[in-house]
């Protein structure tokens, strides 16, 4: 056991010395550090596991260690604000919300269907319970219909509440991060997975 403690220190160590880099970037070749936090050197008891932030302008969203679902939550992350543009998928003119899904994704080489529509029978279900960072929340449109219109990708899930990520035409108007509250509640459809 102490063996394995020293051996942990020792590649500790080599972690923390002045070539560390931040694993967290806005997912373009620039490099650019969304998040800047370190971990503590630690004896051995203290050690938990330490789950990365990703502060946001108008939110903080946790997300675990999951390497293409986090760097794809930090590069949606990396779009709030952009305003929401009908049949876009241009981050330089806005997104729709499928078109910031459909471009988030493929910016990732992962191609999605472009209509929000087009997602009902797409990915794996799985109920909201079970829903994790990266999954998809599907939703009716604004009118009455039962028909998904609108949609966003979770980017938390805890005891209290999920939040996603969206591109939206009310009042955030543009890409922002919504809790699943009553309105969303009442049109909510169902999660769906796109990774394994």
């Amino acid at each position: 056991m102490k063996l394995v403690v020293i051996c942990f220190f020792i590649v500790l160590a080599s972690c923390t010395g002045s070539s560390q880099r931040n694993v967290f970037t806005n997912g373009s070749d620039t490099g650019k550090a969304v998040n800047k936090d370190t971990v503590p050197i630690a004896d051995a008891d203290s050690i938990k596991p330490v789950t990365p932030v990703i502060a946001t302008s108008r939110d903080t969203v946790a997300v675990k260690r999951n390497g293409l679902q986090e760097q794809l939550l930090v590069y949606a992350g990396s779009l709030i604000g952009t305003p929401y543009k009908y049949a876009s998928t241009d981050p330089e003119e806005g997104f729709d919300c499928s078109g910031f899904i459909t471009h988030v994704f493929n910016h990732f080489n992962i191609t999605v269907p472009r209509s929000s529509v087009d997602f009902t029978n797409y990915g794996k279900t799985v109920s909201a319970v079970e829903a994790r960072p990266a999954d998809l929340i599907l939703f009716t449109g604004t009118d009455s219909s039962r028909i998904v219109g609108h949609m966003g990708i979770i980017v938390s899930n805890d005891t209290a509440e999920i939040k996603f990520i969206h591109s939206t035409s009310g009042k955030a108007n543009g890409v922002t991060i919504t809790p699943l509250n009553d309105y969303y509640k009442h049109r909510f459809v169902k999660v769906i997975r796109v990774f394994n």
